[in-house]
């Protein structure tokens, strides 16, 4: 599109914006709940509420208050919540075991949330890392991720996930071709309705700090994460590895972190115009409330404003802690 105008004075840019009225009337993107999906971390016990310090406003919630939690959000309209477990560390091992265990944490607060608020969607996270004593994301044989082996891994993982009602899957885990297995799993096994959500451009960040607090992985982890995940300089790899996940199977599209990486979601799409999700990670989150709480910033504004930001780099939605807060000031 080439925009043709007049030449000043006969275009004034200013004239479009000297009202509320006309600001609304021009305004080309629009954030809406709909655009939202509200990512909790959950934890065993009861009545439990416990801060995360590293993300001021954030909780690990007990199972009853994930289900008032996803209760809150139905009534808010937001259409999904996504569910990160913190694992007791006497469960996490090397290979992962209570990744697949149908009566593991998060299994168990899929089927309570679905019972209890049933028309909100339920996302879910498929990677190794709250499982493992590794703190990787993958299975890890001397020192070295293995793909195959993990693969595999995550789809009992995935399996036992839809068994439990899932609705989105989202694998997480950057392990190559397990976007496929996954599909052909849950075809094989009947849930031919089940969302995929990939992952499918996740980088290695340094904006991933405080969700690893949040999840009990920052102990655990040795050495990093670089040999899996994204180098923060690639853009055009990105193109590549969605064609991939939507090729094999994938019904949506990630790009994550995401203010510092907005370059990638409008190539996401421009090119393929699939729906394309950004994640605005714990690092982001945790600068803005902090700022915010400090007195730096208007946080309420920062946080609409960057809210917008994913509507106008061509995000489909964004998975935001900030969820509920925006939901409230977007219904009014």
């Amino acid at each position: 599109m080439r925009p043709i105008q007049a030449a000043y004075p006969a275009a004034r840019f200013r004239r479009a914006r000297s009202s509320d009225a006309l600001r609304r009337l021009t305004q080309e993107n629009v954030l809406s709940v709909n655009d939202l999906i509200w990512p909790i971390f959950i934890r065993d016990g009861a009545a439990i509420r416990e801060p995360i310090a590293s993300m001021p406003g954030v909780f690990r919630l007990s199972l009853d208050l994930a289900v008032e939690a996803a209760a809150e959000a139905a009534d808010l309209g937001i259409p999904a919540i996504c569910l990160f477990p913190y694992t007791d560390p006497s469960v996490k091992t090397e290979a992962c075991e209570e990744a697949w265990n149908p009566d593991n944490l998060t299994n168990r607060c899929i089927r309570a949330i679905k019972a209890a608020v049933p028309q909100i969607a339920v996302m879910t996270d498929i990677a190794l890392d709250p499982y493992n004593s590794n703190g990787h994301d993958g299975l890890v044989r001397d020192g070295l991720i293995l793909n195959d082996e993990t693969v595999e891994a995550l789809v009992k993982m995935a399996l036992a996930q839809a068994e439990s009602g899932a609705d989105i899957l989202g694998p997480s885990d950057m392990m190559d071709g397990r976007v496929g297995a996954i599909r052909r799993a849950l075809e094989a096994a009947g849930h031919k309705d089940i969302t995929i959500l990939s992952y499918s451009a996740k980088y290695a960040s340094a904006f991933y700090g405080p969700f690893r607090d949040a999840v009990g992985a920052t102990g655990a982890l040795k050495g990093d994460k670089k040999t899996y995940q994204m180098n923060p300089a690639n853009s055009d790899e990105a193109l590549r590895l969605i064609e991939r996940d939507l090729r094999e199977g994938a019904d949506m599209v990630m790009v994550k972190p995401g203010m510092p990486y907005l370059d990638i979601c409008r190539r996401v799409k421009d090119t393929f115009g699939v729906p394309t999700y950004a994640y605005q990670v714990s690092g982001e989150y945790a600068m803005i409330r902090g700022a915010a709480d400090h007195g730096w910033i208007n946080g309420e504004a920062a946080m609409m404003e960057s809210l917008m930001a994913f509507k106008r780099a061509g995000c489909d939605g964004i998975l935001t802690y900030f969820a509920p807060e925006a939901a409230r000031l977007l219904r009014g």
